[in-house]
């Protein structure tokens, strides 16, 4: 029984609930710099110089010692939880949007913060859809895939998933620059975000009626249309959101000089400004139960 462990994970998502993301000295903001600095290195037009690069940042942290003394479990347990997660800052920004959109220009201005689409001519409708997805999507990615993997393996565990996760958003997307450099920081990422994408599926299934949503409409939705999305995780999220929200998302999305034309998921009708406090409750209480099933594991390891 890890009773450290599962104090530390505690105490760092309520520190996480409670202040959100570091406002200062951000480590994840830290390891991003080196991995940038490391990169002007390391780059090269080839998957194996990617593949390179992504194990000099990731299997360091992955090592990384757990302290043996429980107080010092605790404690570097419940700090690397709170610099890993996410999810109240994901809340935030998705509100962020919503108090936005009288002024297109200035929620224009805020969607980089979320997703990564185009949105210089993108109107209230096509912000709020982008909004509702990425807190979907991200929920997994920002919250419940770290709390994962603190579970399964500790502060190396933390860490490294996080590790994992900035190097995709950094190199890992489709452009001339990473199409082959990036290629193992994008595989790496959908291996480390498999379980915890469908983990985050099912919670929006379970916890759906607790915010006013349709547990039996998010279970359909994931199993008809989670599939259907390019990524092999993102959909499975977003698919069950939708289902549970009763709206429908998907359509045509602008990445820079990329357009994206993707299956619609859900039956329900397009989403509007208020959805968007549905959807940033809906994520708040799928990765809180994500953080109580964690500190469950913790306390059952031997």
């Amino acid at each position: 029984m890890d009773v450290a462990g599962a104090a530390g994970i505690a105490l760092g998502a309520a520190a996480d609930l409670a202040f959100g993301d570091p406002r200062r000295g951000h480590p994840v903001a830290g390891f991003g710099r080196a991995a940038a600095a490391l990169e002007r290195v390391t780059w090269r037009d080839s998957r194996t110089a990617g593949a390179l690069h992504w194990a000099a940042l990731v299997l360091p942290l992955a090592a990384v010692p757990t302290p043996r003394h429980p107080l010092a479990r605790t404690a570097a347990t419940a700090l690397a939880t709170w610099a890993v997660l996410g999810g109240t800052s994901l809340g935030r920004a998705g509100t962020r949007m919503a108090e936005l959109l009288d002024d297109l220009p200035a929620a224009r201005a805020h969607l980089p913060t979320l997703a990564g689409r185009d949105p210089s001519t993108l109107g209230e409708a096509e912000l709020v859809r982008a909004t509702v997805e990425s807190v979907a999507e991200n929920t997994s990615d920002a919250a419940v895939a770290p709390l994962v993997w603190g579970a399964v393996a500790g502060v190396p565990g933390l860490l490294a998933y996080r590790a994992v996760n900035t190097l995709d958003a950094m190199v890992g997307y489709r452009s001339p620059r990473y199409a082959r450099f990036g290629w193992a920081s994008a595989r790496a990422d959908d291996v480390a975000n498999w379980v915890p994408a469908r983990l985050t599926a099912a919670l929006t299934v379970a916890v759906a009626p607790l915010v006013g949503g349709s547990a039996s409409g998010a279970r359909r939705t994931w199993r008809r249309d989670g599939g259907a999305h390019p990524s092999p995780n993102s959909g499975r999220c977003e698919a069950a959101a939708a289902g549970a929200l009763g709206l429908q998302l998907g359509g045509t999305n602008v990445y820079g000089s990329r357009v994206e034309h993707r299956p619609t998921m859900g039956e329900g009708r397009a989403p509007e400004r208020a959805d968007v406090d549905r959807a940033v409750a809906l994520s708040r209480a799928v990765w809180t139960a994500a953080a109580a099933l964690a500190v469950t594991a913790r306390l059952l390891r031997r």
